[in-house]
């Protein structure tokens, strides 16, 4: 791998946090899950190094986007942020009663550490029944999210391996209703 690969594919990781539900046919989705627990509903998506999470409350809806795509994206996004390095993230919405929290962390693993990363995420997901996807690029890849529902609010670690650079992003979210 060169530096070129590696830098290219940890750099273009974003973070889109939209106040409004995006449209399945903008993305190739590989997977889907929808939670409904008392008052909210989350859906989420996963694709090849990317997922989308929306949580809604009544008429309130956030979406959370984590991509490696630069262009065809939705418009509207209230914030965006690149993943590279370690970032925490936290917004308010008064008028609707939440709270979005997020914690990103990318890193770049050699190839024995990527592939023992790999199988270890590969059975966490088998252990909680993520919503997983695995494909090649370079290597094995692999995206998983697992959905932890609690009865105000949801968390939802995402992970997403690239064997091209050997990158691995973690976010873990929250959303909250108060």
């Amino acid at each position: 791998m060169n530096s070129t690969t590696r830098s290219t594919a940890l750099q273009t990781l974003q973070l889109h946090l939209y106040p409004k539900a995006l449209h399945p046919e903008l993305f190739e989705l590989q997977g889907r899950r929808v939670v409904s627990y008392g008052e909210y509903e989350l859906e989420a998506w996963i694709m090849p190094s990317a997922h989308v999470v929306r949580f809604g409350v009544d008429r309130a809806c956030y979406t959370e986007l984590v991509t490696d795509r630069e262009s065809g994206l939705p418009d509207g996004a209230s914030e965006t942020f690149y993943c590279a390095g370690e970032r925490d993230f936290e917004k308010t919405f008064q008028g609707d009663g939440i709270t979005y929290m997020s914690s990103v962390q990318t890193e770049q693993l050699g190839e024995n550490l990527y592939a023992s990363t790999y199988d270890e995420l590969r059975e966490f997901s088998r252990e909680v029944d993520g919503l997983t996807h695995l494909w090649e690029d370079g290597g094995p890849c692999l995206s998983m999210l697992d959905i932890q529902r609690y009865d105000q609010e949801v968390h939802v670690q995402a992970y997403h391996m690239i064997a091209r650079g050997g990158v691995v992003l973690r976010t873990q979210s929250l959303f909250e209703h108060t």
